[in-house]
């Protein structure tokens, strides 16, 4: 039988803490609404794959409420560490959060905005976002949606008409305004904000309300300490999918870090061509503080800061023990996610470790590229022959994946095809050239459904519960 066609089910969660954490705020009116990108998977799974594009058009380019959700945007309140100096004068600066709802799962989703326009947080910005900078959101999500990491979805692009001034990339350049899917905007930031200001009945309240709607768990005596040990094991999860994926997010500060572990907010962007641990994404990070094998330490860092705003109402030692579920969560998975990657079924802890411990110690001395690896090595055989494999810096690897059998799924087209689908620095460039030069979006549809092809080859990952599983 034909599965049951999901409703749209309308939310409006966050009133019940509306009130000290956003802020009211309207939209830009844009000179133009011209429809780039809609996700209609993502829109299937929240009853809205139905909608004509004028009418897409009309709730996510123009913000017309959708029906029974938030009757007016809201721009979120919230502090932060900014490589780990603390900046209270942020919060939603060109974004809100425009409406909430149930997907199949029943879980809270948001519907949050990117280049809507200004808000009392903008500053000196002026609330806008390059079409660029939307077209390279789709491809990190799309990849990394692909390659199992809980992620937001770009659910919507629509290019705005105006001509926006930037200062690293040649201008006037064109302008949208994107919509992102994600499981809720509360950040780390949210919780220092109110610990900062000294508001401990209102930090209690968005304590509840996580443990409410993202965990579905009452707060109790012992919610903020609960609360911390989940967040612990979501974004430990999160750190060991980065690695395992290749990917560095570039600005891993503590108002872009989501309590549901489900990475969000992308903008200097990489993936590593090799397992180089000192690989950053920023131009602007000149030390290396969010390179790619100090992801974890960051999340972490940012974590303890979220211990330290809920030590304004819950015991200090209970909350370092929440904590230090981090450590153990993250190596768990980094194990967990290795071999779904590699294509392999689990064997015993002992005999998963030492394999994963031999397959990055062979990735790091060779920098044989890191997708390549992968593709190659599909299942534990040997797919494709290169001198990388050849030498005796591969040789541990080869008898510790010998004993390991092939998952079901490796004999996928894909796992055929000459090479495996990347998404390098070099063709995020070409792709846009294309949009930029010709506005031709072949290049990048083209690139989305490699990227989705991929990600069926793959499988879905299975060890994200219900409050974090993207996709």
């Amino acid at each position: 039988m034909a599965a049951t066609p999901q409703a749209f089910t309308p939310a409006r969660a966050i009133e019940e803490i509306a009130d000290f954490i956003a802020d009211p705020v309207e939209a830009a009116d844009f000179p133009e609404a011209r429809l780039r990108f809609r996700n209609d998977r993502a829109a299937t799974e929240v009853g809205l794959d139905g909608l004509t594009d004028e009418a897409w058009i009309e709730h996510f380019g123009r913000f017309v409420p959708l029906p029974g959700s938030l009757p007016h945007p809201l721009a979120l309140r919230y502090h932060g560490h900014q490589f780990r100096v603390y900046n209270p004068d942020i919060g939603d600066g060109r974004g809100f959060l425009f409406g909430q709802c149930r997907d199949l799962n029943g879980r809270l989703m948001d519907f949050g905005t990117k280049g809507s326009g200004t808000t009392p947080y903008s500053r000196f910005g002026d609330g806008r976002l390059t079409l660029k900078g939307a077209v390279r959101e789709i491809l990190a999500t799309e990849m990394l949606e692909a390659l199992g990491v809980p992620t937001s979805r770009t659910f919507s692009v629509i290019e705005t008409g105006e001509k926006l001034h930037r200062g690293d990339e040649p201008s006037p350049t064109r302008s949208a305004v994107l919509v992102r899917l994600n499981h809720g905007h509360i950040r780390i930031g949210s919780f220092q904000r109110l610990a900062t200001l000294g508001q401990r009945a209102e930090l209690e309240r968005l304590v509840a309300y996580s443990l409410k709607h993202y965990f579905d768990e009452h707060m109790g005596g012992d919610g903020p300490v609960r609360l911390l040990g989940l967040v612990a094991e979501r974004t430990a999860r999160m750190a060991a999918a980065f690695m395992t994926a290749g990917f560095v997010h570039g600005v891993l500060n503590s108002d872009n870090i989501n309590i549901t572990g489900e990475s969000f907010d992308y903008g200097p962007w990489r993936f590593a061509p090799t397992f180089d641990a000192g690989f950053t994404a920023a131009y602007f990070d000149s030390s290396g503080l969010y390179a790619f094998g100090r992801q974890a330490e960051a999340i972490h860092w940012d974590l303890v800061q979220l211990a330290i705003a809920l030590a304004e109402i819950a015991d200090s030692d209970a909350l370092a023990e929440a904590v230090d579920r981090f450590g153990p969560a993250y190596r768990n998975a980094i194990v967990d996610r290795m071999l779904w990657r590699l294509g392999v079924v689990p064997i015993d802890n002992g005999s998963n470790v030492v394999l994963v411990q031999a397959m990055e110690a062979a990735l790091v001395a060779t920098q044989c590229p890191l997708d390549e690896f992968f593709f190659d090595w599909r299942g534990g055989d040997l797919r494709r022959e290169s001198p990388a494999y050849a030498g005796d810096k591969f040789a541990p690897f080869r008898v510790a994946v010998a004993p390991f059998a092939p998952v079901a799924d490796t004999g996928h087209p894909y796992w055929s095809q000459p090479g495996p689908c990347s998404m390098h620095i070099d063709e995020v460039e070409d792709i846009w050239a294309q949009i930029a030069d010709c506005d031709d979006w072949t290049a990048l549809e083209t690139k989305v459904t490699e990227i989705r092809r991929m990600g069926a080859a793959h499988g879905l990952r299975h060890d994200n519960d219900k409050s974090t599983n993207a996709g």
